[in-house]
């Protein structure tokens, strides 16, 4: 029932939101020189590489100088990027991804192979299901660059402290999850992008 969900769900965004990925298309290319689209490798359902897309946000070859986004005024973002992440419009694209089968609307936020490579025997269950465009953890740390902001190693605290407790609650919905907590968590989302 989730993947049919999925299917049906991601079909139907990217039939709807077309218009909407015209426009951020033009003004991504307008803004600064470069690709439309963010293309990341990261680590998927039963420990696989594949390639996330996004919508730039960054110029071209930001990643080179750090994974991890610092602060709301990150100086790398373009000023297209500034709007498309904070009301999380660079997440689109991956319905592209939940339609062929590599995510799902609702599952463990993807890492990169550089941090998944720190997981212990047991984190490594996260990677038993599908990785998600939204996730418990997601909401609950949206504000995860203000706090890499405040501290003096972000890499060392995202790795020691957020990962940590992203991995513990991730566990948890691996347990517990069920199709009508996804809906929920799709509620959620919505409501913590509209109110903040």
């Amino acid at each position: 029932m989730k993947r049919i969900f999925d299917i049906v769900a991601s079909g139907f965004g990217l039939l709807v939101l077309s218009p909407i990925f015209l426009i951020l298309s033009i003004w991504i290319k307008i803004d600064s020189p470069g690709p439309v689209f963010y293309k990341q490798m990261r680590v998927g359902r039963n420990n696989k590489d594949f390639k996330l897309y996004k919508f730039r946000s960054m110029r071209v070859g930001s990643d080179k100088k750090g994974l991890i986004t610092i602060g709301g005024h990150d100086p790398r973002i373009t000023k297209s990027g500034y709007f498309i992440r904070k009301y999380k419009l660079d997440e689109f694209p991956q319905l592209i991804n939940v339609f062929i089968g590599e995510m799902s609307l609702v599952g463990p936020r993807p890492e990169v192979r550089k941090y998944v490579e720190m997981y212990t025997e047991e984190q490594m269950h996260v990677l038993d299901v599908r990785p998600g465009i939204t996730d418990l953890a997601s909401i609950r740390y949206r504000n995860e660059n203000e706090l890499l902001e405040k501290v003096e190693n972000p890499d060392k605290y995202y790795v020691e402290v957020i990962m940590q407790d992203k991995l513990s609650i991730n566990l948890e919905y691996v347990e517990k999850c069920s199709f009508w907590f996804d809906v929920e968590l799709i509620f959620k989302t919505f409501w913590e992008i509209i109110t903040k």
